[in-house]
């Protein structure tokens, strides 16, 4: 088992999971730095996170750890890395946390399934990718938005974010951040998210985007609640 610390977040990683190059951004500390920085910048005490790839559960820990455990809910959809996700949950203190299985994309029949590509070393593994593909469980991201009400929305899910913007999301959203991949898609898919944001009343949020991390955030009226990044006071959290 490989250990490392980031962010004061204990983490393991078993012997042949991870290439030389992911084990060398653990180490130096650069692993996932962008979602971290995001995680900590919009996740506060009480708001209910929806996390769409979890990875290890490095990001997942950052949340739960500034949420509370039982305010996240955490989608992965590699079977290796559930043990990995509780194991690293539970040695700092943070089980509590819902994780499923499962691959997220827009709408789809309930149970069905998908074929998942495995990429070595478990970042960029895809539903359309290349790799040994296995059976999971497809999950309707309009689920999950039904059932967790979420306040944060996190995810990196190598282009299976363009399926998740076709219709409302129907929850108290204030922060939303993901990763792009415009190889995998065109620039109308882009634009379309990015419009689908902004009729949420979402806007870009210049403080968690970086690169191809976008970010957006709430608009805040004048009688609405400040922003907690820029004003001293912190939203009240909405049921």
């Amino acid at each position: 088992m490989h250990e490392f610390h980031l962010n004061g977040i204990s983490l393991g990683v078993p012997m042949g999971l991870a290439t030389p190059e992911i084990l060398g951004k653990l180490a130096d500390g650069t692993y996932e730095a962008d979602e971290a920085r995001s995680a900590d910048r919009c996740v506060r005490p009480g708001f209910r996170v929806l996390e769409l790839g979890a990875g290890i559960g490095y990001v997942t820990a950052l949340c739960a750890r500034q949420a509370g455990p039982q305010n996240v809910l955490s989608v992965e959809a590699n079977p290796a890395l559930l043990p990995v996700i509780t194991d690293n949950l539970d040695r700092n203190g943070l089980s509590g946390v819902t994780v499923i299985h499962g691959a997220v994309t827009g709408a789809v029949a309930e149970g069905a399934m998908g074929d998942f590509a495995i990429s070595a070393g478990y970042t960029g593994s895809s539903l359309d990718g290349k790799g040994e593909a296995v059976k999971v469980p497809l999950v309707s991201i309009h689920d999950l938005i039904r059932a967790h009400k979420p306040h944060v929305v996190l995810m990196d899910v190598e282009g299976a974010e363009a399926e998740m913007f076709n219709r409302p999301w129907k929850c108290p959203l204030r922060y939303c951040v993901m990763e792009l991949h415009p190889r995998k898609y065109h620039a109308r898919t882009i634009k379309k998210i990015v419009d689908f944001m902004s009729a949420m009343d979402l806007t870009y949020d210049p403080v968690t985007s970086r690169g191809k991390i976008l970010g957006f955030r709430k608009v805040w009226g004048a009688a609405e609640d400040p922003d907690p990044l820029t004003d001293a006071g912190t939203p009240a959290v909405e049921d």
